[in-house]
């Protein structure tokens, strides 16, 4: 058994990771359009129909604009605690509601997702861990630290979502006004690249065959700039940057293997982006 995994969209302007098996899997935020969820995973030949449930982090914007439509139009659960649901005011049929708990792992079919709490200016904000048969793919986004928590699950994963938000110097001689290059960089802001290189080199488990640069800022960071810091480090390792406009390449997830994409797409742009 493999998981495949792919990000659909990651940045302030949405975010959404898909994670899943042959006959199941699930949504880990839903930061972008129905319509646009669709026409992704259309492109990548994965199918809403085995899309079990959705997983939201927190209650920024940029983590739940689609679930609204989404999850009326497929009927979707969705797994969000009841601080996180009271402090977005979306709109969920009563009957898809389904709170968590930090720590008390949820089965999707074989799947079993995980929940923690991180530090970020939410108010109860959680990262995830998604695991099938010994197979482990962490979503750490949206995170000021890496506190206890993540470099426990980080060491665990056979592939991450790792968010690499910003360039220190570009955020220090950019034009963002103090206040929010403080809370940016705060501990309950987002992770630097220096703080994300700083969790892989000192803390990767010898199976991570996959990380996957996420959440990158517009204006403080760039593609090529987090790919040649990570590739640098890379060893066996595959790197990958996530763009803000379009979806990565599907990557299969094995226990015991080399990093591989699990299919080729010629028509998507974006199978070459992810190649870094």
């Amino acid at each position: 058994m493999s998981l495949l995994i792919t990000s659909l969209n990651s940045g302030s302007n949405g975010n959404c990771y898909y994670i899943g098996n042959d006959t199941e899997a699930v949504l880990i935020d839903a930061g972008i359009s129905c319509r646009e969820t669709e026409k992704r995973m259309k492109r990548l030949g994965l199918s809403m129909q085995i899309v079990r449930a959705i997983f939201v982090s927190h209650e920024h914007s940029d983590h739940i604009t689609g679930i609204p439509g989404i999850s009326k139009k497929y009927q979707l659960p969705i797994y969000i605690t009841e601080t996180t649901l009271k402090s977005s005011n979306i709109p969920i049929e009563k009957h898809l509601v389904h709170s968590f708990n930090a720590h008390k792992p949820i089965s999707i079919g074989t799947l079993l997702i995980t929940p923690f709490p991180k530090f970020h200016d939410a108010n109860d904000p959680h990262s995830f861990m998604v695991s099938d048969n010994n197979i482990n793919i962490g979503i750490f986004t949206d995170i000021g630290t890496t506190c206890e928590h993540v470099i426990k699950h980080f060491k665990k994963c056979h592939a991450v979502f790792l968010e690499a938000n910003y360039c220190e110097d570009m955020l220090a001689n950019g034009n963002y006004p103090a206040f929010l290059k403080k809370r940016i960089s705060g501990d309950n802001g987002h992770l630097s690249n220096a703080q994300a290189l700083d969790l892989f080199v000192k803390h990767r488990g010898k199976q991570l065959s996959h990380l996957i640069l996420s959440h990158l800022s517009k204006n403080n960071n760039s593609m090529k700039l987090v790919g040649d810091i990570f590739n640098e480090h890379a060893g066996s390792t595959k790197i990958v940057v996530a763009s803000r406009y379009k979806e990565t390449a599907v990557f299969c997830i094995d226990e015991l293997q080399k990093p591989t994409s699990a299919k080729k797409n010629s028509k998507s742009p974006q199978a070459q982006l992810s190649l870094f």
